[in-house]
């Protein structure tokens, strides 16, 4: 069987791991993954396909802040308490997927520590990146010209 591979921050022996945990899904263009403030359960490793993530923006329409494609990591708020997502995602395209129930992953990290320190790493690793490109993205569209420039 071939073993599918999550990005290449997360050493070998722990991707192994994390893969038997997978399961296959496909998303049709439009399908909303998933909503700000719904409860995250899940998340996603995107092997064709692309997924937008978006910020909810009162009085105008969802700021995209970041387009997700091939072997990236979708969804971190399942990994770090109240399991609520921060942000919203859409296929852009037709998606196909690896899934990995939240519960089953968290447990996993709970009995292995050495698992857990890699996965939490990672995944905070893709939250530092996140963060950064939604300030940027939030500065593009909607602060005035010039201000996110350093004197």
């Amino acid at each position: 069987m071939n073993v599918p591979q999550p990005p290449i921050s997360l050493p070998v022996e722990y991707r192994e791991r994390l893969m038997q945990a997978a399961r296959e899904v496909s998303f049709a263009p439009g399908t909303r993954l998933f909503q700000e403030g719904g409860r995250a359960d899940r998340f996603w490793i995107v092997r064709t396909g692309r997924i937008a993530l978006d910020m909810h923006v009162p009085g105008r329409r969802a700021a995209v802040i970041e387009d997700l494609g091939h072997n990236e990591l979708v969804g971190w708020s399942w990994l770090f308490g109240p399991h609520v997502w921060h942000l919203g995602a859409t296929a852009t395209t037709p998606v196909r997927a690896w899934e990995f129930d939240a519960e089953t992953v968290r447990s996993l990290c709970r009995t292995d520590p050495d698992l857990g320190n890699a996965v939490s790493q990672w995944v905070g690793e893709v939250l530092a990146h996140r963060l950064r490109a939604a300030r940027t993205r939030l500065l593009d569209l909607y602060a005035p010209y010039g201000a996110g420039a350093s004197v």
